[in-house]
């Protein structure tokens, strides 16, 4: 993918990215932000920044300036980029929520994925979809302390290897729907109570929780809504947080639950609809790599195994799994032969790779392996020497020579006949893969390899060290990532509503007018009085004109602000009104 093709700047950050993952980066859409969209941008910036520097992490306010992003204007994701490099990430944008795994993987390339979207003004306080007031205004000004940054990295890079499960799929799909409705205006409430009922129904019939479940959780109590300093006196740094109006001042409340940050974290679910009965509180940066790590010990791609193979077949996508010669089998793993509580041999079906430290081994591509590949792992049975461990002698001995036919008994009842080919070896000399004609492969009665099917590549291992999700090597595959069917709806404005963003842009215009304030009242008494006529309950534009009216001294600024106190007809604009009165004083 070129960026001239696709009208989007990349960096040298993003170039590194692999292709697996361009599908997922638009181009942001920055001419079909209206100017209401700015103006919901500007009211919650503002309001979040003279609230948040008393109660934020330290880097939050220094942050939004090292990552280049304005407190009047939706950013420009080339102006942050350019800007961003300079502390070795960059961002991209995509449409909504992406894949767990594609999402990590951006991360740990320092990439953020930021939403193109940006929440409506009736979910100005809070939003269940991620957006870019969420995504830039939130995660993006925190990355600029290099402790946390790296802890963002090393996280990413750890979540792009968990392992999935076919129920996170339907959760993040059953999720994404729901966002999606829920923040277009045009969706009926049928629609959103359906989905909502989807949630929780995918939600509830969660037998097990996976790899990539308990890293998500991590996630969402750390990244996401995560708290820091002391249980009794904590400050903010979690992105859903810092970028929720109500959720920031609400969260440091008494009857939000503080509870210290440890791993315990991983098995506690979340609600992305609903504000959170209670927050964890890691008492330091160090602190959260210190509990990544402890879960990360846990995790198949560092213990490997019986259980980590069992894991990526359950998955039914894409994983790896290396053996202790260093080769990396990487496909959809269908099954796998176990013997006394380890695997003795492996299945996957459809295109499979063999790689090495990350790179396929020349030959072993996708197109050799087009139709699955297995083999046994183990000793030799009647001796506990591996095949890995053989000196020349001993290969000769037990007839592993290249031109003669050989008979390999493997513990728990693998047997492979045939004549060898050749074998590859590592750097080191370590036998890593034996090649073999006219070769049967059986497990007890059953035939696991047929010498009609061709040459026969046998992967060498006395163990599995380590499974994972995804390739090897990302250039093995295309399509690693399954992009969502179901995608975000451009939001079909009405006529009515064109004219009302139309005096928003009018409003916005004289704000930075250099006009003679008289010239300007002027245009603003017509906005005024238009918008009292035809959008007589826009609170946020009346908001808009007031604060105008407030800063030339206009003789109606009493009246507009009167007007504001009768349109907060609910406990929710009432505070969303005196929240933006008390700015502008």
């Amino acid at each position: 993918m070129t960026a001239a093709a696709n009208q989007i700047e990349f960096n040298e950050v993003t170039a590194k990215l692999p292709e697996n993952l361009h599908p997922f980066i638009v181009k942001q859409p920055y001419n079909e932000y209206t100017a209401q969209n700015q103006a919901v941008w500007r009211y919650v910036m503002r309001l979040n920044v003279d609230y948040l520097k008393k109660v934020a992490h330290e880097s939050y306010i220094d942050g939004l300036g090292l990552t280049g992003i304005s407190i009047d204007e939706i950013p420009h994701m080339e102006g942050m980029n350019r800007i961003l490099k300079d502390i070795g990430w960059a961002a991209v944008a995509v449409d909504g929520f992406i894949p767990p795994n594609a999402f990590m993987e951006f991360q740990a390339h320092n990439v953020l994925v930021i939403s193109s979207e940006i929440r409506t003004i009736d979910h100005i306080g809070y939003t269940p979809a991620p957006d870019i007031i969420h995504e830039a205004a939130g995660h993006a000004p925190i990355i600029a302390n290099p402790e946390y940054a790296e802890y963002l990295r090393r996280f990413g890079e750890l979540g792009s290897k968990a392992i999935s499960s076919p129920d996170d799929d339907l959760i993040y799909e059953a999720i994404r729907k729901l966002s999606i409705l829920k923040e277009n205006p045009n969706s009926t409430q049928q629609e959103i109570d359906q989905a909502t009922k989807e949630v929780e129904e995918v939600q509830n019939n969660v037998q097990e929780l996976s790899e990539m479940a308990k890293i998500r959780n991590l996630h969402w109590w750390t990244v996401e809504y995560g708290l820091i300093g002391t249980l009794e006196d904590p400050k903010i740094y979690g992105a859903g947080l810092l970028s929720s109006i109500e959720e920031s001042k609400d969260c440091l409340d008494d009857s939000v639950q503080k509870r210290p940050y440890t791993i315990e974290a991983a098995e506690v679910p979340f609600d992305i609809t609903a504000a959170q009965p209670h927050l964890y509180v890691t008492p330091n940066f160090a602190h959260l790599s210190y509990v990544l790590e402890k879960f990360a010990n846990k995790m198949a791609v560092r213990t490997g195994g019986l259980s980590g193979i069992e894991k990526l077949v359950k998955s039914m996508k894409m994983g790896t799994a290396e053996l202790s010669t260093g080769i990396q089998i990487s496909g959809i793993f269908s099954r796998v032969i176990a013997f006394e509580g380890a695997p003795i041999y492996l299945q996957t079906t459809g295109v499979t790779a063999l790689a090495s430290q990350g790179r396929e081994l020349i030959g072993h591509g996708t197109h050799q392996h087009a139709d699955g590949f297995g083999s046994p792992i183990g000793k030799l049975e009647g001796t506990n020497l591996a095949i890995e461990d053989m000196s020349p002698r001993d290969l000769e001995a037990y007839g592993i020579v290249e031109g003669k036919e050989v008979t390999l008994n493997f513990e728990g009842g693998v047997c492979v006949q045939g004549r060898i080919v050749t074998g590859k070896r590592d750097i080191r000399g370590k036998i890593q893969l034996i090649t073999f004609k006219e070769c049967r492969v059986t497990y007890q009665d059953e035939v696991l390899f047929d010498p009609s099917w061709g040459v026969y590549d046998m992967a060498v291992g006395k163990s599995v060290v380590s499974a994972f999700a995804g390739p090897a090597d990302d250039k093995s595959f295309k399509n690693i990532h399954k992009k969502s069917e179901v995608t975000a709806q451009k939001i079909s404005y009405s006529d009515v509503a064109l004219r009302l963003h139309e005096l928003y842009h009018r409003v916005a215009a004289l704000r930075n007018s250099t006009e003679d304030n008289g010239q300007k009242i002027e245009q603003l008494e017509k906005v005024w009085g238009t918008m009292k006529a035809d959008y007589p309950n826009d609170w946020l534009l009346a908001l808009e004109c007031y604060e105008l009216m407030h800063r030339w001294d206009h003789s109606r600024s009493d009246e507009a602000k009167q007007y504001l106190y009768e349109l907060a007809t609910s406990e929710e604009l009432k505070t969303l009104i005196e929240n933006g009165l008390r700015l502008i004083k």
